[in-house]
């Protein structure tokens, strides 16, 4: 997978002024699931929206095969928004059938191509039934479906599984796998998920600020950022908290102490080893422990150690 689909080149956007993309610069692989990550504020919105040709940029420029955005065939993209954008009021039937019909799709294979989308996606008994009587995963599927109905190139999923229960996601996510490994297409994914990114990612671009920080494999990101692994501890306790912090800081071959969604996260070499001496100065110290884990290096402690920061509101 060395033909590049997209690649954008010192793309900039500033909003009066206040840069929100600061020259950046990314080539997406034909065939690629690329996970775009970043905190809320990072520039991700905007870079995606530029690159699919929704936005202008104030400088630089994105080509889609080799030829400038603007000039693109606007079937090349199929974007699935994370607001949902279906008619209500139509079955899942009606719906695909208006959105092909927009992109001239001729009938008999529109005809074909909504049942596969609906069999694919498990809509298939809900075919005839409105929209609105859906449940949330349901339209989420059904949000995917219209992204797809008339077969671009480039599909861009934004957020695809906010709000579904776990059964629902894994139904997306094979579903994402199959666009890839199925239908050759390129898939540009964001998500605040690093266990999705992580799973359908061939290769992970971080934003933060508007610059790109990082580009590579889920494997190579936690190979190579962040070392030693990671003691997770929940201390009810707020006083006690930073007492644990100061005293972990203190400890040999300790790499970084941090606070995360409320919880103290120990990056150290030999954390296992580390263990009976931190509970024995926590009992001595009459500090209670709700909670105790050890775990490897994850994507999301990635983006932390990149950001400095838990997922941003």
């Amino acid at each position: 997978m060395n033909e590049y689909v997209m690649e954008a080149q010192d793309l900039t956007k500033k909003f009066g002024d206040f840069l929100a993309v600061d020259k950046l610069n990314l080539k997406i692989r034909k065939g690629e699931v690329l996970g775009f990550l970043g905190p809320n504020g990072a520039g991700k919105t905007t870079s995606i929206n530029m690159m699919v040709g929704l936005l202008s940029p104030s400088s630089g420029k994105v080509l889609v095969n080799n030829s400038d955005v603007e000039e693109m065939d606007k079937k090349t993209i199929g974007i699935c928004p994370q607001e949902l954008v279906l008619w209500e009021n139509l079955t899942c039937n009606e719906n695909l059938k208006l959105m092909g019909d927009m992109y001239t799709v001729p009938k008999a294979i529109l005809v074909e191509r909504i049942e596969k989308l609906l069999r694919d996606l498990y809509l298939t008994e809900k075919a005839d039934t409105r929209v609105s009587n859906l449940s949330g995963g349901m339209k989420r599927r059904l949000n995917m479906a219209m992204a797809v109905i008339h077969e671009p190139e480039i599909v861009l999923l934004d957020e695809p599984s906010e709000g579904l229960d776990p059964q629902s996601r894994r139904v997306l996510w094979s579903y994402i796998r199959s666009l890839r490994d199925d239908h050759q297409k390129t898939v540009i994914l964001t998500t605040h998920l690093m266990d999705e990114a992580d799973r359908l990612s061939d290769r992970v671009a971080i934003i933060d600020h508007g610059k790109l920080l990082k580009l590579d494999t889920p494997e190579n990101l936690k190979k190579e950022i962040g070392e030693g692994d990671i003691i997770e501890l929940t201390i009810p306790d707020k006083d006690n908290k930073k007492y644990v912090m100061n005293y972990l800081e203190t400890l040999e071959d300790t790499i970084s102490v941090v606070e995360v969604d409320g919880k103290i996260n120990l990056r150290a070499f030999n954390a296992v080893g580390k263990l009976p001496k931190i509970v024995a100065e926590l009992e001595k110290s009459n500090i209670q422990i709700d909670d105790l884990s050890v775990r490897q290096n994850t994507l999301e402690d990635v983006f932390i150690e990149l950001t400095g920061t838990g997922l941003r509101e």
